[in-house]
């Protein structure tokens, strides 16, 4: 059986679609991090098949405030060198581009709500967007973004923030949510 770890910075922004979608594999295995609870991390990422890392109203520099982003990068770190495929939503995606030492800075304007964005011919090269339209509308509400780490690739950009997706190696850091559900939304 397969094991796929999904870390959580907080109650309301869980895996919504995304645990729904993993849950109907019979052959997996979830296993939680809620880091907001108190919850570790694993300590060996090697023992893992995938992990998904969530969003969170914090940025990639709070370690102060929250211990627990400082032990994420550096699972992160080991899942990326053993190439453990990885998902990253808003900040699950900062904190991959982190881990691979990649500057996480204030973007140059908060998103909020349903934008655009256009993916890049790049994106047209791996399966996370097969068969998804040149443009796609999707939730934003972040305040921060990453740079492409070197020898990544850019996935997918907009006019209000050039840097939206990107791959390196195994890992994919979407800085749009893909997971929301309507009960997501109105929380």
């Amino acid at each position: 059986m397969k094991k796929v770890l999904i870390i959580t910075h907080v109650e309301a922004e869980g895996p919504g679609t995304l645990g729904d979608f993993l849950q109907s594999f019979e052959d997996l295995k979830i296993q939680r991090a809620k880091l907001y609870n108190g919850e570790k991390l694993p300590y060996a990422a090697r023992n893992l098949d995938a992990i998904v890392t969530m969003g969170g109203p914090m940025n990639v520099h709070d370690e102060d405030e929250y211990p627990f982003l400082k032990e994420e990068t550096e699972v992160l770190k080991q899942a990326i060198d053993a190439n453990t495929p990885i998902l990253g939503i808003c900040l699950g995606a900062q904190m991959i581009a982190r881990a691979c030492l990649a500057p996480v800075n204030k973007a140059l304007e908060k998103e909020l709500g349903w934008k655009n964005v256009s993916l890049t011919d790049s994106s047209r090269r791996g399966i996370l967007f097969q068969g998804i339209a040149d443009k796609m509308r999707v939730f934003q509400w972040h305040e921060d973004t990453f740079e492409i780490p070197y020898g990544g690739s850019l996935l997918a950009t907009s006019g209000e923030c050039s840097n939206q997706a990107f791959r390196y190696g195994n890992a994919y850091g979407l800085q749009f949510h893909v997971e929301v559900t309507r009960d997501m939304l109105s929380e």
